[in-house]
């Protein structure tokens, strides 16, 4: 109970912050009293795992009465393990209409969804045709600002996002670059009769550079396609996400799937390669707990905007008093996690001691505790093969335990002391 109170207080705290003068007031604040919504356009087709066509639309959310000629575009792809879901879902349309008063475009996708299994062999051909279906959405913003431009859309301002399963879909879709990188997964000719990694959904020709992607409770098939030069990033995710993991595990929606690297290993590669990836750790929280009619949902859900508000007007140039900072010192203490050093770490939960055995029995480790503030309770080094941290007069509550090698390689692992 104290842990939830805990993450309450922390998010009343966060939201509650006062926007100090910005530079312009569009797009960092709600300029806009009301979004006009357009429902069902078209922007391209393509053939379904069965070997129907099916028509994809996107709903488009703008700011009624604006009359700017050109404006940044945010387009969203929702959730639902690419079986389920729509452009209507509550979260993403809430995250539409949220942006759209601040003076944005938004548009959400539908994508095909569907597989022939439940299953990693079933699931993997289905994202990427998720992934082609929002490049052809990136490229009909393109071909319309270079055609009819009804949209007014700034193609220098064109940033994705989505939510569990959309925002799985718009990390590959940036991040996923080379042919090789899926060939894990497939085969060269499997991927070829999918349409490739671009697809063939439509608005061939056009570009799909994007100035951002924005990761909501997501994950990556592998954390190394964020590389140097990458697009930058801004994350979100609950570290009780049990769908989609926090850090490297299985992806499971009622059924493991996969392992993949969710959002803090992703982080940390960004540390390593020395590309923006904006952080922000919901401490104790399920998956996606932005959506949902309920006060603690909405409160994460105004959260979830202004950290995805500040990563925007970063990316645009405009000078603004963040109105929710990152928790630096908690994403501080989680840097360099690339490897897995722990071989067990039990009992966890645990009333006086946990035990902690290392994968590599011939090492030296630094060992560090830190609280939910970031700040180190307890330090110490060892080169045995296990080591006994002991409660002591620690008071009951989460905590985050983090080993480092001699290589500077890292992990963390969530303790609690009850």
């Amino acid at each position: 109970m104290k842990k939830y109170l805990s993450i309450a207080a922390s998010i009343a705290l966060g939201t509650a912050a006062i926007a100090q003068p910005c530079t312009t007031t569009r797009f960092a604040s709600d300029v806009f009293a009301g979004v006009t919504t357009t429902s069902a356009i078209t922007y391209g087709s393509n053939v379904t795992y069965n070997g129907t066509t099916q028509t994809l639309t996107l709903d488009l959310y703008q700011p009624t009465g604006d009359v700017a000629v050109t404006r940044p575009l945010i387009i969203w792809a929702h959730g639902g393990s690419f079986v389920g879901g729509a452009s209507t879902d509550a979260d993403v349309d809430s995250l539409s209409h949220r942006f759209a008063r601040k003076g944005y475009v938004c548009a959400s996708i539908n994508y095909r969804l569907g597989t022939a299994s439940f299953d990693s062999v079933g699931l993997i051909p289905a994202v990427v045709r998720a992934v082609q279906d929002l490049k052809a959405s990136i490229r009909y913003f393109y071909k319309d600002a270079a055609t009819a431009n009804l949209y007014k859309i700034d193609t220098n301002n064109i940033f994705i996002g989505g939510s569990s399963a959309g925002s799985i879909t718009a990390l590959h879709s940036e991040y996923m670059k080379k042919n090789s990188e899926i060939y894990t997964w497939l085969t060269p000719s499997q991927l070829t009769t999918l349409g490739g990694l671009d697809g063939t959904s439509g608005n061939a020709g056009y570009s799909i550079k994007v100035k951002g992607v924005i990761d909501l409770c997501g994950a990556l098939a592998r954390a190394s396609f964020f590389e140097a030069g990458s697009t930058p990033l801004c994350s979100m995710h609950g570290t009780s996400d049990a769908t989609v993991p926090y850090g490297h595990g299985m992806v499971n929606p009622g059924i493991p799937i996969m392992n993949v690297d969710g959002s803090r290993i992703i982080y940390a590669q960004s540390l390593l390669v020395g590309v923006q990836d904006n952080f922000y750790t919901f401490l104790g929280a399920p998956h996606v707990p932005y959506a949902g009619p309920t006060p603690k949902a909405v409160a994460y859900m105004d959260t979830t905007v202004n950290f995805v508000r500040d990563f925007l007007i970063g990316r645009m140039n405009i000078v603004c008093t963040p109105l929710q900072p990152a928790n630096p010192a908690f994403n501080a203490g989680i840097q360099n996690m690339t490897v897995n050093l722990f071989e067990d770490v039990y009992p966890n939960p645990s009333s006086d001691i946990v035990n902690v055995l290392f994968v590599n029995n011939n090492a030296i480790y630094t060992v560090e505790l830190f609280d939910i503030a970031g700040r180190i309770v307890k330090s110490d080094k060892t080169s045995q093969p296990g080591y006994t941290l002991e409660k002591g007069n620690l008071v009951n509550g989460v905590y985050f335990l983090k080993v480092t090698n001699a290589k500077g390689e890292a992990s963390v692992r969530k303790i609690i002391f009850n």
